[in-house]
This record gives structure tokens, C-alpha cells and sequence, in this order.
């Protein structure tokens, strides 16, 4: 059978688990590709590779000692063969293109997150310490640089 990554039919997780609880798996192989390393299961006469949860595409392990963790772990299997011949690590990409974008936004929301809970918790503590700012304070203030805004616009005017 041909190894090529066009003609290589795909097996869900599902299916592979199914396959494990009935002792019908008769190997696997670990295929090395470009960019990781792909999981193949025997069983009757057919060789499938293991597909990903959700791209319909053979799943990859970026590196092989994942992918040995998941055939012995998952699979329960000691034995298997390991083919290296089209692994490339130079096709290994250091991190999904969309998983930085991802990473900063979830530091810029916790950074954001932790700077709006550190003011709050200001507010609280000056209020809890009587600083409370009158209203009238706050509104004369407003009219102020409302003014003072209104004389910049007319000389530049």
C-alpha cells in the first residue's frame, strides 16, 4: 500500500477507540512527514491513518515521542514500526500561525483584566477611607475643561 500523504484513507478517533476495546488492531506505524509525524493502524486488511478531531485531515504529532506516548497510552501497544523516510523537521513549524494572534490576546485581555480590577479595587479603597469626590466637585470640574476645551477650539479657529 502506498504511504503518500494523497492517498492515505483516514480513521476517526472514535472508530481507533472502538478498534482498541475490540482487540482488533493488528498495528501501527509511526510516519514521519514534513512538519511532525502521523499515526497508522492496521487492522483486517486495511491501513488507515488516525484523522483529527475536528479537520479531516491525518492528525500530526509534531514530535515522535508524542506520538509513541499516544500508541502506547491510547492504543496500548508496545510494539510498532516507525518509518522516517519523508520526515522532514525542517517543515516543523514552531506554532500555529493563529495561536500567537491567540496568546497576545489573552495576555492583553488578563493585562487589561488585572488593570481595570486594580482600579476598582482603588475606587473601593478610597471610598472605604472617606476620598469621596462631591459630585458638584466633579461636575464644576467637567464645566472647567469643558470652557477651557471651547477657548483652545476658537483661537485655533
Amino acid at each position: 500500500m502506498s504511504r503518500t500523504a494523497g492517498t492515505l484513507e483516514l480513521i476517526d478517533s472514535k472508530a481507533v477507540k472502538s478498534l482498541v476495546e475490540a482487540r482488533a488492531l493488528r498495528g501501527a506505524t509511526i510516519l514521519g512527514r514534513p512538519g511532525g509525524w502521523m499515526i497508522l493502524v492496521r487492522y483486517g486488511t486495511a491501513e488507515r491513518a488516525i484523522a483529527g478531531q475536528k479537520s479531516h485531515r491525518a492528525r500530526l504529532w509534531r514530535h515522535s515521542d508524542t506520538a509513541i506516548s499516544f500508541i502506547r497510552e491510547e492504543l496500548g501497544m508496545d510494539r510498532f514500526e516507525v518509518d522516517a523516510a519523508e520526515y522532514d523537521p525542517a517543515g516543523q513549524r514552531t506554532r500555529r500561525p493563529d495561536q500567537a494572534a491567540r496568546l497576545r490576546q489573552q495576555r492583553e485581555a488578563a493585562d487589561y483584566d488585572a488593570w481595570f480590577r486594580r482600579q476598582i479595587q482603588a475606587g473601593l479603597d478610597e471610598a472605604e477611607r472617606g476620598e469621596v469626590v462631591p459630585q458638584e466637585d466633579v461636575e464644576a470640574d467637567w464645566e472647567r475643561q469643558r470652557a477651557d476645551l471651547e477657548i483652545r477650539i476658537d483661537s485655533d479657529s
